[in-house]
């Protein structure tokens, strides 16, 4: 494997970013933290999602060449899951309330097996060919929220307006809450939880593979290099920043903020 360009950069800083990525000898991975929907830290130095996304990318680090999918997700999970232990967390409540679970989304390259494993919301091309596992409800939620700012801006409320308190977000913030009552049954996460396997989309690459690109869900448009990728999100944030039109989304782009989401772009060739 070798590492053809990658970039990671925080919709508001780098310091509070919640992508990563990692490559080794073995495993190439961005990982994308979820955005937490909850004002409760399990550790007081990062967000639950930047600090699930680093004991990830420990995970991976310290995986075996040979690990197969099933036991990364084992690995992984009980990795995790010693966490809310440690921080004598109630693994009962988390049960009942996941939205408070340390939790993230992987795209995965094992060099070994010469896969692509697919957890989460997460996305990636294949000698250009694009793969994504998105979660079920995401879209209809998004069409939710620019259906609400769409009739807000018509009675008057301007976007900037809109981009410092975002009523469509509001309006479907405690759906997402209960969507996340979901999470590793109707779609798969890493969240210390079981991880249901046939949820996990798995990319088996033929012999005349040579090229992939893996990235979060911050790009809306992935392109084949990181400078097309770059230009489209540019050109989106400039026409829609609500990303309520050419492009839907649970969230837009904040006053103050670089982009609508953390993006991870890692381009390599096999």
């Amino acid at each position: 494997m070798k590492i053809i360009e990658q970039q990671v950069i925080g919709k508001k800083s780098q310091e509070e970013c919640e992508d990563g990525i990692i490559v080794n000898d073995n495993f190439a991975a961005v990982i994308d933290g979820s955005t937490s929907k909850t004002p409760i830290r399990m550790n007081g130095q990062y967000s639950n999602g930047r600090y699930c996304m680093e004991l990830v990318k420990q995970c991976i680090a310290s995986s075996p060449a040979d690990i197969d999918l099933y036991g990364f997700c084992q690995y992984v999970t009980k990795s995790i899951y010693s966490k809310y232990l440690e921080y004598s967390v109630d693994t009962e409540r988390l049960k009942l309330h996941p939205e408070e679970r340390l939790t993230a989304s992987a795209v995965v390259y094992s060099l070994s097996h010469h896969q692509i494993w697919m957890i989460g919301d997460c996305q990636c091309l294949v000698n250009g060919c694009f793969y994504d596992n998105p979660k079920p409800y995401e879209q209809a939620l998004a069409d939710k929220r620019a259906s609400v700012l769409s009739c807000a801006i018509a009675k008057g409320l301007s976007v900037e307006e809109a981009r410092t308190k975002d009523c469509g977000r509001e309006s479907i913030l405690p759906q997402l809450i209960k969507c996340c009552g979901e999470q590793n049954i109707a779609y798969a996460v890493i969240d210390g939880f079981d991880i249901p396997m046939d949820k996990v989309r798995v990319i088996n690459l033929d012999e005349n593979a040579n090229e992939i690109v893996l990235s979060s869900d911050g790009y809306p448009f992935l392109k084949s290099t990181l400078a097309e990728s770059e230009a489209a999100l540019a050109s989106q944030l400039a026409d829609d920043s609500l990303c309520i039109n050419t492009f839907k989304a649970t969230k837009g782009l904040m006053s103050g903020y670089k982009s609508f989401d953390d993006r991870s772009y890692l381009r390599i060739s096999l």
